[in-house]
This record gives structure tokens, C-alpha cells and sequence, in this order.
């Protein structure tokens, strides 16, 4: 008979384990010595440790999910239970105790962490509809479009909620999404129907353009173009496909009208500024009639330059009021001259002019009287009320004998 701490071999070659409750038979072994058959069911009794050690490891280590560890346990357990090992079971048992506590601590942290993931999952979606609710009033199609679709791509990447949860807001997340996408395909195809109504007012615009680009009715087609050009404007954009091709038609007609005109414009300037250099010598002989001291001779004279100055035509006009001030200035001093002359010549015009002399002298003789009778009397106050209006009718007098002179008297 062999024993160690933990078995013995009876002469029967039953091998035999210790445990608390008393032996318990390992096995039987007939093929060699005792001390071999405790050697082999020791060995068998290495293996659980080691099976333990390593299902401990990946417990503590891995990822192990809690079914698969307990399954493993339960195995181990029925292994050490079943007594086909000699060494301390009771200490595997103790191991393995602690094994499932373990286990049972990890399941409950991973379901902690799962309920803060899912929580976090839930706080994150959402914020995702919250935002995808407010693009979808947005009106920046562009910006807001590629921010609903990054949306989507992190609501890919969330964990998933509970069933119910999940499709309640994905369903409000989805209808934000094509409420959006509903109002930016109305807005583009209102958009698309402004422009092909711009398209067509275009058209419209570009065929009268391109009609009036040979006429030469120069302001009144000027003045249409640029009318055509403020309905351009007031039009809106066509499609891109069109704006272009119908904008150069539409400046090509302008610029053929336009370069007509300029050439036109051109000759004519050359020969306005010939005009205004034969009008500035006319207005140079004109000058040379001041001052007027032979109103018959300067009368003829003026006559001729003027009927050489009609024939003469257009200057340029901003050099217009100058010379035909110059002109203007001879011909006031020729009328001027005129009136004199016929004050002068008019009986009955210097007859009224003495008349009136001769009654306002008449008056302020009389004023004076007064005054110094006035005076006489020691009454001061009508003494000097009758040489404020004596001073009124001295004026008058002054104005009617300087009248008086122009009739040489």
C-alpha cells in the first residue's frame, strides 16, 4: 500500500482521495505500482489547476462572456465533484467559488457599463434628432444637406437602444430628414421654374436687342437698350446651361449698335470741334463791334456774322454755352444800343419823361415850403415828417432826371 497527504493506494490497487467529508475512491490501478497510480491521478489533479488558472486568466483578461464562463465552471466543478484527482480539492472548489463571484461581479459591471452606454447611446440620438428637427427648417441646402448626412453616418456608429426606443427616434430623425429633403426639392423646383421663366423673358429680350443693333435712330435706341438692360436685371438668372450663351447674344447686339453710334459719334465730334473753332472767330469779330459807336454800321456787321454763324452748325455741347455767350454779350450791347437810340428819337416818350420831372420838382418844392413853415410854427414833429417824405419824392425826382438825361435834355 501507497499513501501521500492527499490519497493512498490500497493492496487492492484502489486508489483513494482525502476530502473533509472522508476518502473518497479515485479509481482503480492494476497496471503498475502504487506509487505510479498516485503519480498519474496527481497529475490529473495538476491539469485542473492549470485548467483553473488559465479559466481565471481569461476572466480577468478577456472578454469572456458570463455564459461561456460559468459554462466552463460548471465543467471544471463536475470534474473536481466527480473525485478522478488527488490533491486539495477542496481548495479547487474554493477557486472555483470565487471563479463565479468573479464572474457574477464582471456580468453586473458590463451591464452597467451597458446601461451607461446605452444611456449615452440614447443622450447622443437624441441630440442627433433634436439637431436633424431644427435643419429641417433650415433654408441652407447646401450646409444643411451635408450636415444631415455626417447626422446620419454618427447615428450608424451609435450603439443600438431598445427596440421601441430605437424606432421611435429613427422615425423622428427619418422625418426631419425628408421634411427637409421635401422643402429643398420644392424650393429647387421653384427655383427651376423662375429660370426657365427668366429663360424665356431673355429670349424675348435678346431677339429686340439683336432687331435694334442695326438701327440708327441713335437716343431713342440708346435709351430702349438701357430700358432692356434694367428688364435684364429685373428678370433673374436662367439656367446656367443658357445665362451664358443668351447674355453674350444679348451684349453682342448692344455692342454692334454701340460701335456703330461711336464711329458716328466720332466724325460728328471731328467736325462739331471744326464748327466750334469757325464759331470762336466769328465771336472774336463780334467783340471787335464794342463799344457800339455807329449803331447802323454795327447793326449790318452783326447781321453778317450772324448769318455766317447759322450756317456754321452744331458745336460740341459742352463748349456750347461759352460761345454762344460770347455772341449773346455783342448782341445784348447792339439791343441795348437800340434803346437808347429810340429813347433818344421818341418824342412823346421824352415829352412824358419831363412832365413827370417837372411834377415831382413841383412836389418837392412844395414839401419844402412846408417844412419851413413848419419850422416856423416851432412844430418839429411835422417838420420832420415832411423831409422823410421829401426824401422819398427826392429819390423819385433823381431817378426821373438821370431817365431824362438818356434823351439828351
Amino acid at each position: 500500500m501507497s499513501s501521500d497527504p492527499w490519497g493512498r493506494v490500497d493492496e487492492t490497487g484502489t486508489v483513494y482521495v482525502r476530502t473533509a467529508d472522508g476518502e473518497q475512491v479515485v479509481g482503480s490501478w492494476q497496471a503498475g505500482s502504487p506509487e505510479e497510480a498516485l503519480a498519474y491521478f496527481e497529475r490529473k489533479y495538476e491539469g485542473l489547476v492549470v485548467e483553473i488558472g488559465l479559466l481565471e486568466k481569461r476572466v480577468k483578461t478577456t472578454d469572456l462572456s458570463s455564459k461561456d464562463a460559468m459554462a466552463a465552471v460548471g465543467h471544471l466543478r463536475e470534474q473536481v465533484d466527480a473525485h478522478h484527482a488527488v490533491g486539495d480539492l477542496a481548495a479547487l472548489r474554493v477557486r472555483l467559488d470565487k471563479l463565479v463571484e468573479l464572474v457574477d461581479a464582471r456580468r453586473e459591471e458590463r451591464r452597467a457599463q451597458r446601461a451607461k452606454q446605452s444611456d449615452e447611446a440614447r443622450h447622443a440620438k437624441e441630440a442627433l434628432v433634436a439637431e436633424a428637427e431644427e435643419l429641417a427648417g433650415s433654408d441652407q441646402w447646401r450646409a444643411a444637406g451635408e450636415r444631415l448626412r455626417a447626422l446620419v453616418d454618427t447615428w450608424k456608429g451609435l450603439p443600438r437602444l431598445d427596440r421601441k426606443s430605437d424606432d421611435e427616434l429613427w422615425h423622428r430623425f427619418s422625418h426631419a430628414r425628408s421634411a427637409f429633403s421635401k422643402r429643398r426639392k420644392q424650393h429647387f423646383a421653384h427655383l427651376d421654374a423662375q429660370r426657365e421663366e427668366a429663360r424665356k423673358t431673355k429670349e424675348r429680350l435678346v431677339a429686340e436687342a439683336e432687331g435694334l443693333s442695326k438701327s440708327t435712330d441713335w437716343g431713342a435706341t440708346a435709351a430702349r437698350y438701357r430700358d432692356l438692360m434694367s428688364e435684364w436685371k429685373a428678370a433673374g438668372r436662367a439656367q446656367r446651361e443658357h445665362e451664358e450663351d443668351l447674355w453674350n447674344r444679348f451684349r453682342g447686339a448692344q455692342d454692334v449698335f454701340f460701335a456703330a453710334r461711336g464711329s458716328v459719334f466720332a466724325e460728328r465730334d471731328a467736325e462739331q470741334t471744326e464748327n466750334l473753332k469757325l464759331k470762336e472767330e466769328l465771336a472774336g469779330e463780334a467783340e471787335k463791334l464794342l463799344p457800339i459807336t455807329d449803331l447802323k454800321a454795327a447793326r449790318a456787321a452783326f447781321r453778317a456774322l450772324n448769318e455766317r454763324w447759322e450756317a456754321i452748325g452744331h458745336v460740341p455741347r459742352d463748349a456750347r454755352p461759352k460761345v454762344e455767350g460770347r455772341m449773346h454779350t455783342v448782341e445784348r450791347a447792339m439791343q441795348e444800343a437800340e434803346e437808347a437810340e429810340w429813347r433818344r428819337t421818341n418824342p412823346e416818350a421824352r415829352a412824358r419823361a419831363e412832365g413827370l420831372t417837372g411834377q415831382l420838382q413841383a412836389a418837392a418844392d412844395k414839401l419844402k415850403g412846408q417844412i419851413e413853415q413848419a419850422r416856423a410854427q416851432g412844430n418839429d414833429a411835422r417838420a420832420q415828417k415832411l423831409e422823410r417824405e421829401l426824401e422819398g419824392r427826392q429819390a423819385l425826382l433823381d431817378q426821373a432826371l438821370k431817365g431824362l438825361q438818356e434823351f439828351g435834355g
